[in-house]
């Protein structure tokens, strides 16, 4: 099994949305949770290789290039907590994505639930 297989499993797997954009903001790869997350918007069909910022406000859109200028001055700039939903009860941060010599190549944005999971710990009668 090829490391890359490996990786987008990783990601497939995810209950919560992740959305991979290029160094040019064009979204290259959403799972299945951002397919679903963003379907009143078209879902992966519509979204994949559009601009991220396309998909913006203006006042967004300047927060998104501020943080990838912030993620280009150092290999240590890698996270941003940049929303809370309230009626979702997450947070969302975007993440810088580098390659082996520390240069950025993109980045995600990658949501993360602050509800309590109150599946039974290792509960293997049903999908987690």
């Amino acid at each position: 099994m090829q490391l890359e297989e490996l990786f987008k499993s990783i990601i497939d797997q995810d209950k919560m949305p992740i959305v991979i954009c290029d160094d040019k903001h064009k979204i290259v790869y959403l799972n299945d949770a951002a397919d679903i997350n963003y379907s009143k918007y078209g879902g992966r069909e519509a979204l994949l290789n559009k601009s991220i910022l396309d998909c913006h406000n203006k006042q967004s859109q300047e927060k998104i290039i501020e943080v990838v200028n912030w993620f280009k001055e150092s290999k240590d700039n890698n996270c941003v907590h940049t929303f809370y939903n309230p009626k979702q009860n997450k947070d969302v941060y975007m993440i810088a994505l580098r390659d082996n010599n520390g240069s950025l190549i993109g980045y995600y944005e990658k949501h993360e639930s602050r509800n309590i999971d109150t599946t039974p710990l290792y509960d293997l009668k049903k999908d987690n």
